[in-house]
């Protein structure tokens, strides 16, 4: 008989970001870490979609006031996620690992901790649905994009700040992760925005700060300088947007030891280098996150556009006009989901028509306990 971690982690798999197992039990060692055995019970009873305290108790079988105590604890520790709409009592729903309860130990990691994402990350993102349909998605920083009809609001990262009313700001996970293995890149620390409810939750949970407009395009400005990517959830309608480094991110450090990391992101651009206008001044070389340019042995700029993910970097570093930023062909052109619903299908359609049914599932089981209470 599975113990309650060894059933927590299942369900976890049958989410769409995937919860894959090793050999050595990373993963239940990284639950056993997180959670006690009565969360974890309680998460069993979540779902991805959220739901209020009554209908929790009730698949739970417990008292709502306690469930209602156990819930925020959970939330105030990062384990699952919590919403607190208006004049309305708060809902709850269960957290993926990535993007999910990793990101929310922000602030609380230790040196285990760490550790145990080390040497579970790159088992996870070998097994999880990353190289099909990405949680996140790229987008170039706003100097480097072309002025054109095709361009949607999307695409551009001005755009979706002005379609957003509340911001927050928090500290980067993964440059708290590195900085805590003495491997820190110094880069600026509090750059992940969210939006919106996020925002107000991020705060509610004493995980960041809400910031105004202007602090979110000045925060955008300090990520272009440090030569950080733009990535928001893989969503027409993000609900957060990390500035990223490729030696920390876990995502983007991952992709990078691919052969064809341009394959891997959900961006419509891609960069073109034109040697003739070069001057091999080496500077896009030196901020290129996924090393597409690199300075041959002849003193030459070479590019390899396979490697190139789009996030117009090495536009705003180039002193000769040799990069610009076209879009792909529109067989080439990744299709972004409406909204984080539609992103959570698209990835479970990826992984496979058994786990997109494992999940509908799920979803219909909890919906005919919720119409019993």
């Amino acid at each position: 008989m599975l113990d309650i971690y060894e059933r927590l982690a299942s369900y976890l798999d049958t989410l769409p970001a995937g919860y894959p197992t090793t050999e050595d039990g990373l993963e239940l060692q990284i639950l056993r870490k997180l959670f006690t055995e009565e969360e974890a019970e309680l998460a069993l009873h979540l779902m991805i979609l959220d739901e209020p305290v009554s209908v929790i108790a009730y698949k739970a079988g417990l008292e709502q006031d306690y469930a209602s105590k156990l819930l925020e604890r959970m939330v105030q520790k990062g384990l699952i996620s919590g919403s607190y709409p208006e004049g309305k009592p708060p809902v709850y729903s269960i957290s993926q690992f990535v993007v999910g309860f990793y990101e929310d130990q922000v602030n609380r990691l230790d040196a285990e901790l760490v550790n145990l994402f080390e040497a579970y990350a790159p088992i996870y993102f070998d097994k999880g649905p990353w190289k099909k349909q990405p949680q996140i998605r790229t987008i170039p920083v706003m100097e480097a994009i072309p002025v054109t009809p095709e361009v949607l609001p999307y695409m551009q990262v001005e755009a979706i700040l002005q379609s957003k009313t509340d911001f927050a700001v928090r500290n980067c996970v993964c440059r708290q992760e590195k900085e805590i293995l003495d491997k820190g890149c110094g880069k600026p620390m509090e750059t992940c925005m969210m939006f919106d409810s996020a925002a107000s939750n991020t705060v509610k949970t004493g995980k960041g700060r809400m910031i105004s407009m202007e602090e979110a395009q000045g925060i955008l400005k300090q990520a272009r300088e440090a030569g950080l990517v733009l990535q928001p959830s893989n969503s027409q309608d993000p609900i957060f947007l990390c500035a990223c480094c490729s030696c920390c991110c876990g995502v983007l450090s991952n992709i990078k030891n691919h052969p064809n990391p341009g394959a891997l992101v959900a961006n419509p651009y891609f960069a073109e280098h034109n040697p003739a206008y070069c001057i091999a001044c080496s500077a896009c070389a030196e901020i290129c996150p996924m090393a597409a340019l690199t300075m041959n042995g002849s003193s030459e700029i070479e590019f390899d556009q396979t490697r190139c993910i789009g996030c117009g970097l090495c536009i705003t570093v180039c002193p000769s006009e040799s990069q610009k930023l076209v879009l792909k062909p529109d067989l080439e052109q990744p299709k972004i989901p409406k909204n984080t619903t539609q992103t959570y299908l698209s990835i479970s359609k990826a992984r496979g028509i058994g786990n997109l049914v494992s999940m509908l599932w799920i979803l219909i089981k909890n919906y005919f306990k919720t119409i019993k209470i």
